[in-house]
C-alpha cells in the first residue's frame, strides 16, 4: 500500500488538476481538427497533419520555449490574454495545463480521426432521408457512434498530460505548490540526497494512474472496433 504524505498528496492532486483541465480544454479543439482531417480534402492538409504531430517528434523543450515566446507575459498571445482577460500562463499552473494540453494534442486527434474515418456514413444518410436535420443527426447518430473513440483519445491524452515534463519545466519552471506536478517533483526529489523514498512513492502512483489510463484506452479502442483484438 502506498502511503503519501500531505505534501505528496498536494503534488498528486495538482497533477490530476493540470491533466484534467488540459484535456477538457483541448478536447473540443482536437475534435474539430480531427473532423476536418477526416471529412475534408484541401490544400495544405498534409502540412496541418505535420503541425499537429510536431509535439511528438520535436524535443519537448523546444515546445516549451515556443510556448514561453507566444504565451509568456510579454508574448504575442500571452500579453493579449493577460491585458484583456487577466489570464496568465507563465510560471502558473494554468501554463502547466497549457503545456500538457499541447503535448497531448496529437494523441487526442489521432483516435478521434480514425473513429470519424471508420464511421459508416450510410447511417447518417439514412437518418437524413427520414427527415432529420444535420444537427439532429450529429447529436443522435454521429456523436454516439464516435463516443468510444473520443473517450479513448481523451484517456490516452490524459495519461500523456499527467506525465508531461520537458515542455512544462521549460515554460513554467518547477515551482512547488504552483507548477510542480509529479514528473517535476520526482525530478527534484532525485536531485536531493534523501529524496529517493518519496520519489519512489510518486513514481508508483504515476505508474498506477498511467497503467489504468492506458488499459482503459485499449478497452475503449476494442469497443470501437467491435470487440476485435
Amino acid at each position: 500500500m502506498i502511503v503519501l504524505g500531505e505534501a505528496e498528496w498536494a503534488i498528486v492532486l495538482l497533477s490530476l488538476r493540470v491533466a484534467l483541465v488540459a484535456i477538457l480544454v483541448a478536447l473540443p479543439f482536437a475534435f474539430i481538427i480531427a473532423w476536418i482531417l477526416a471529412r475534408y480534402s484541401f490544400w495544405g492538409k498534409s502540412l496541418l497533419q505535420a503541425v499537429i504531430t510536431m509535439p511528438l517528434v520535436i524535443p519537448p523543450v523546444v515546445t516549451g520555449y515556443l510556448l514561453l515566446v507566444w504565451f509568456g507575459a510579454r508574448g504575442t498571445i500571452g500579453g493579449f490574454l493577460n491585458d484583456i482577460f487577466g489570464l496568465t500562463f507563465a510560471f502558473r499552473w494554468t501554463g502547466a495545463a497549457l503545456a500538457a494540453g499541447v503535448m497531448a494534442f496529437p494523441l487526442l486527434v489521432r483516435p478521434m480521426r480514425l473513429s470519424i474515418e471508420s464511421l459508416d456514413r450510410g447511417l447518417e444518410e439514412a437518418a437524413r432521408s427520414l427527415g432529420a436535420g444535420r444537427i439532429v443527426v450529429f447529436f443522435t447518430v454521429t456523436l454516439p457512434l464516435l463516443l468510444p473513440g473520443i473517450l479513448a483519445g481523451a484517456v490516452l491524452g490524459f495519461a500523456k498530460a499527467l506525465g508531461e515534463f520537458g515542455a512544462t519545466i521549460t515554460f513554467v519552471s518547477n515551482i512547488p505548490g504552483e507548477t510542480q506536478t509529479m514528473s517535476l517533483a520526482i525530478y527534484s526529489l532525485l536531485q536531493s540526497p534523501n529524496g529517493d523514498v518519496a520519489a519512489l512513492r510518486l513514481i508508483l502512483v504515476s505508474v498506477v494512474i498511467s497503467v489504468v489510463a492506458v488499459v482503459a484506452s485499449e478497452w475503449l479502442q476494442r469497443r470501437l472496433s467491435g470487440g476485435r483484438s
